[in-house]
């Protein structure tokens, strides 16, 4: 049993289990009914998503990698607050239990607050693929 980090709209894993979308908005032109279908999310979790301020900041200006680990220091801040890490918590007891993914829509998984969720998971004891 295990977590998948996987980028949201790709073809799903064999064993992938379900999609949990930790992203801050969901998938723009696709009709909610569809999500899962599509291979989007079957579960909407904004809650993991890094906020709207911190995404307009990153995205601001190029993305260096000073600006970059900025991003990443900030983010693991705003998953530090009481819901988020109850929220990841929570993960990872389910990783040990059963099979299922977490995902974003960048296409550059080093360069998504994903790489770092994957951190912040494996740190809390969650079994990652």
């Amino acid at each position: 049993m295990a977590i998948r980090v996987v980028r949201l709209g790709t073809p799903r894993h064999k064993k992938e289990g379900l999609r949990v979308g930790t992203v801050r908005r969901p998938p723009r032109g696709v009709r909610k009914a569809d999500y899962a279908r599509r291979n989007y999310l079957d579960v909407w979790l904004p809650e993991l998503a890094p906020s709207a301020k911190l995404v307009s900041w990153v995205f601001s200006q190029p993305l260096t990698p000073k600006r970059w680990s900025a991003f990443a220091q900030r983010y693991r801040r705003e998953m530090a607050q009481p819901a988020a890490k109850r929220v990841i918590a929570l993960l990872a007891v389910l990783s040990r239990q059963t099979n299922f993914s977490v995902g974003c829509y960048c296409e550059d998984e080093t360069h998504c607050h994903r790489s770092l969720l994957k951190q912040l998971l494996i740190e809390d004891g969650a079994q990652i693929v």
